[in-house]
């Protein structure tokens, strides 16, 4: 039941994500362009019997974070410890395997970079260098490249940052930038003297170039991009920065620095690994120092840095494994135009488990979407076609059928295959070999291609036949045919598992096999007793699909995830304002015609009058001799026609009583609460 090309050879495999930053909340772009594409490369290797893990983590360090933290009012740590879990709660719950999701602010990722720069610093492939640097006379501070934007000098985009410009993807310095201005403030920076360390890319071109112009196996639009950055000539380039928050640079002079976010988070692969081998009990160093194959999932503007920058680290290095591939993917856009948070355009992630559509219908359409060669588009009426015509209509419906088939006529049990013809034998001749060698290659997109013609070809298969016939006149031929139908399925839940883990799951459990490579080969032993299975993908329409796009195209503003922390700094600068001072009360009355009123005269170092509900739950002797808190920087109410100049404050129980709050020792009166 499947073509074996060649002997099957276990290799090990690293994957890795690029480490998105966690200074905001991903959109699908994010997903589609990196997460997504990496799990399905992993698990169809995993599948395929390698020995394959699946790294990642939050990029936490450089600007982005910092930026964010200081709009909201909190710190770096604040704001990553809070983003990284929604990032991994999104990850999890889209079925992204992670087999280690870290983070670049933990200890073993410090230990790992210091490491790895102290090697690389050791063979003198490290400088000091005088450098011209922004620096912001209102902010009082030197400006990293991203606290600074002006107009891109290459292509003239208005947005570019001070370390690349987002939309031609060229390395910049802050210097280059036409118009430049703080992030933060927006004035114009002055530009002042700073020592920094340099790698120097310039010594190490000629071994980056024969490195990357070798990787014959790469798209050419990496390569080829890879390549363009060299041919003006490597230059030294800064690995630190002016800021507090990141891994500080253990250099004497320069304490007071860290290191460039773009040294340190490509280091976050070493460091997630060895943080994965520590809790598994594995040996890290097969993947990183011996054999194996590392393939990087990157969008297209960090082909530069994963080929000519992280590759030129690897080198100065020289202990580690240089990448064996790097697939560097294009962008997706949403209906016409550019994701973009600050326009509110585009699919935001936060709220798909709250879509009403499992995780596989999402994994589906963004298989279909992935940016391969060229950038892709989301679009609304596609997703609705290509979900009911393909996932539903093709793949959904052949497995469905034959369930339902076999347990409403075979009683669940599959039925015995009676001398296959050449129509049978054809349905299970598949070449499965040719769908891991496209998902090998990357080429995930296609591999989906493959499986859905074998899904339709089964179903083209089940038409023809026509068991619902069969089943009155010849019951051993049809047996046949959903004995060959049921393989089928089987062998498809085990195909469609990189893309479709949940339905995958489902099929196996149904048909009780493992989800391995091996058991493509395996028939289903007759007489087996299945389970039931409802339809695996519900069908759409325009009612659910305008029901779904109001949900995830909604975008919860950065500040609501602070906002309970936002609430408190509220409530304590409302709760400091009021001056809280120790009263003795000194005499109550009644309010005429109030049944829950008192009027108490009370001295906290000036008498005064309140008027307060608490006649229910105290007598007047009760209350005369207590000392209370009273709140005294109230504007006066006039309540029953009394002047009240103040509340007292008193606690609740859960059965209604009103208890007076005291001080647990008697006190001078006027004394403050603080």
């Amino acid at each position: 039941m499947v073509k074996q090309k060649k002997k099957f050879k276990k290799e090990n495999i690293l994957v890795t994500c690029a480490l998105p930053y966690v200074n905001n909340i991903p959109h699908i772009g994010n997903i589609a362009g990196s997460h997504l594409p990496g799990d399905i490369f992993s698990r169809f290797c995993k599948l395929r019997g390698h020995n394959c893990i699946y790294i990642g983590g939050s990029d936490e360090h450089g600007t982005p974070s910092v930026v964010a933290a200081q709009e909201l009012g909190i710190t770096p740590k604040e704001l990553t410890d809070v983003l990284y879990n929604e990032h991994k709660r999104i990850y999890d719950w889209l079925r992204i395997n992670y087999d280690n999701f870290s983070r670049t602010s933990r200890k073993i990722h410090h230990k790992t970079t210091t490491d790895f720069f102290q090697k690389i610093y050791e063979k003198g492939l490290v400088t000091k260098m005088a450098v011209n640097l922004p620096y912001c006379p209102d902010c009082k501070r030197t400006l990293p490249d991203r606290y600074i934007k002006g107009i891109c000098p290459k292509c003239v985009y208005e947005s570019a940052r001070g370390d690349q410009c987002e939309k031609c993807t060229e390395l910049l310095e802050p210097r280059e930038l036409l118009e430049p201005k703080c992030v933060v403030c927006g004035s114009t920076p002055e530009f002042r003297t700073f020592d920094h360390l340099f790698l120097k890319l310039d010594s190490l071109e000629p071994a980056i170039k024969k490195w990357i112009s070798s990787q014959k196996h790469w798209r050419n639009t990496v390569r080829k991009l890879a390549l363009g950055w060299i041919k003006d000539g490597l230059k030294p380039r800064s690995i630190t920065r002016d800021l507090k928050w990141g891994v500080k640079v253990p250099v004497k002079g320069f304490e007071d620095k860290v290191f460039y976010v773009w040294f340190d988070a490509p280091i976050g692969y070493i460091s997630s690994t060895k943080e994965w081998a520590k809790r598994e009990k594995k040996d890290w160093e097969i993947f990183w120092k011996k054999d194996a194959k590392i393939v990087h999932f990157i969008g297209k503007d960090n082909i530069p840095f994963h080929t000519v920058w992280w590759g030129g680290m690897l080198i100065a290095n020289s202990e580690f494994t240089l990448p064996y591939s790097v697939a560097g993917l294009q962008y997706l856009n949403y209906e016409g135009d550019k994701i973009s948070k600050s326009n509110k355009w585009g699919i935001f992630c936060e709220k798909l488990p709250e879509s009403g559509l499992d995780a596989d219908v999402w994994r589906y359409y963004l298989t279909e979407v992935i940016p391969e060669n060229k950038d892709s588009e989301w679009k609304w009426s596609e997703f609705k076609n290509k979900v009911n015509g393909e996932l539903v209509g093709n793949l959904g419906n052949f497995i469905h059928r034959t369930i339902s088939f076999i347990h409403n006529y075979f009683d669940g049990v599959v039925p015995k295959a009676v001398k296959l013809n050449k129509s049978d034998k054809a349905v299970l001749e598949n070449d499965y070999e040719n769908i891991w060698e496209l998902a090998w290659k990357t080429h995930l997109r296609d591999a989906l291609k493959e499986i859905n013609k074998i899904s339709a070809k089964g179903n083209k298969y089940f038409q023809d036949n026509e068991p619902w016939n069969l089943i009155k006149t010849d019951k051993k031929r049809c047996g046949t045919v959903l004995n060959v139908c049921a393989n089928l399925c089987k062998n498809l839940g085990i195909l469609a598992w990189p893309f479709l883990p949940e339905a995958s799951e489902k099929l196996a459990d149904v048909f009780g096999n493992k989800i391995d490579w091996k058991e493509l080969e395996k028939e289903l032993k007759d007489g087996k007793k299945i389970k039931r299975c409802r339809p695996l993908f519900p069908k759409l329409d325009d009612k659910q699909i305008k029901e779904v796009k109001d949900i995830v195209t909604s975008l919860t503003p950065l500040k609501n995830y602070f906002g309970q922390k936002e609430r408190d700094m509220i409530n304590i600068k409302e709760f400091k304002r009021m001056d809280l001072r120790v009263g003795t009360i000194k005499a109550v009355d009644d309010v005429t015609g109030a049944e829950k009123l008192f009027k108490i005269t009370v001295d906290t170092g000036e008498e005064r009058t309140l008027v307060a509900g608490i006649k229910g739950f105290y007598k007047k002797e009760e209350l005369v001799g207590k000392q209370i808190i009273v709140v005294v920087n109230l504007e006066p109410a006039v309540i029953r026609g009394i002047k009240s100049e103040g509340m007292l404050l008193a606690a609740e129980d859960d059965k209604g009583n009103v208890i007076l709050l005291q001080p647990e020792k008697t006190v001078n009166e006027g004394s403050k609460v603080l």
